[in-house]
């Protein structure tokens, strides 16, 4: 350990003699910032040690630095920069060098009270090119009549543009699921099963496996702007699902199982609907709003109105509401990604990773969620 402080040191002073930090670019967005006016801001609380977190101690440290530098040049600010080009000069350093990084650089602010931490994955899905009774569902592509328009032409607020159609010499919101899928689709992406395409919508991207083994990756193009709407508690009230059973596999289940008139009226229930484009399937990690890959099980989606991608967090999160979940998620996290259901400032959306075992856990997380921002210092810890 001693070996490695000169160097660590040296970057130390070289970052803290940097007079202007480099600028990176700033990444496009994928989604529209939200609406509503922004939130009022409680008052900060008090800057904490790292290693005063909950959990720090059994952190990998090492994996916890590598999702920093994946995703740390999506936030500009000049401390923020001024950290992740330290990180990018200090190479692969041993779990304790990342460690005393991470401890030297950050320091932990509590982000309000408790929150709702749940997961997302990047599914694969089997589709096809043709449509039968069991793949009767188009993979549409955004369709040429929807238009992003100010929010005043139909009559909403907010600044930023919104779907809409045109409806004689004005606009009107864009149609809602129901309406949608009571369209013909003429030229389909592909054809999936019902119950995957509505997942497939519900994570935003996703791997379609052809018979021939082509890979195709499917990735929003648009969406008709309505907000989302999760099925599982009608299902509870219903009595469909047990009240400890609405994970994303067993909602699944209940969908294929009862495929048809009875789980489109169930799927109906959530208006927000997804346009995709097609891109080649090149094996990595999907994209989220920030525009780089999602580490897996280190990157989060959330709120822009609270936050902002790029930013640094720790998450500390049990009580879980749905059987067979792990009981803990304790963890440093980069906020990367947003969606439709992300409200708030204690909300998270972990994202597990790809395929199906990683489907499986992220449908059964629902745990009660405590969140810090970490925020980057000096050398001196100020």
């Amino acid at each position: 350990m001693r070996a490695l402080w000169p160097a660590f040191a040296a970057l130390i002073l070289l970052a803290a003699c940097a007079s202007t930090p480099r600028e990176r670019p700033q990444p496009p967005r994928h989604r529209p910032p939200p609406t509503r006016p922004a939130p009022p801001r409680p008052p900060p609380a008090e800057l904490m040690r790292l290693d005063q977190l909950p959990g720090w101690r059994e952190e990998d440290h090492r994996a916890a630095f590598d999702a920093f530098v994946q995703g740390c040049g999506v936030d500009r600010s000049p401390d923020m920069a001024q950290a992740c080009d330290l990180a990018r000069r200090l190479g692969r350093p041993s779990d304790e060098t990342a460690r005393v990084f991470l401890e030297s650089r950050f320091r932990a602010q509590r982000v309000g009270g408790e929150g709702l931490l749940t997961a997302y994955f990047s599914p694969e899905y089997q589709a096809r090119f043709s449509s039968n009774a069991e793949f009767s569902a188009p993979v549409r592509p955004r369709p040429p009549d929807l238009e992003m328009v100010d929010p005043a032409l139909i009559g909403a607020a907010g600044s930023a543009k919104v779907a809409a159609v045109r409806a004689g010499d004005g606009y009107a919101p864009y149609p809602d699921r129901a309406e949608i899928e009571a369209r013909e689709e003429v030229q389909p992406l592909a054809w999936m099963r019902p119950e995957d395409l509505f997942f497939l919508q519900i994570q935003g991207s996703g791997v379609l496996v052809l018979p021939d083994g082509r890979r195709l990756r499917a990735v929003v193009a648009a969406t008709n702007g309505l907000t989302f709407v999760g099925i599982a508690r009608p299902m509870r009230e219903e009595g469909l699902l047990a009240d400890n059973n609405t994970s994303g596999e067993a909602i699944r289940r209940w969908l294929a199982a009862h495929r048809g008139a009875e789980a489109d009226r169930i799927m109906r229930m959530n208006p927000r609907y997804v346009f995709f484009r097609m891109q080649d399937d090149d094996g990595r990690e999907p994209a989220g709003a920030a525009n780089v890959p999602l580490p897996a099980g280190r990157g989060i989606a959330v709120d822009p109105a609270w936050h902002r991608y790029g930013g640094a967090f720790w998450i500390d999160a049990d009580a879980p509401a749905l059987s067979g979940a792990f009981p803990r998620y304790r963890r440093f996290v980069m906020a990367l990604d947003t969606g439709g259901a992300i409200k708030g400032q204690v909300r998270a959306d972990l994202y597990i990773g790809h395929g199906e075992a990683a489907g499986i856990e992220a449908g059964r997380v629902r745990h009660d969620l405590r969140m810090w921002r970490l925020v980057p210092v000096g050398p001196d810890g100020r």
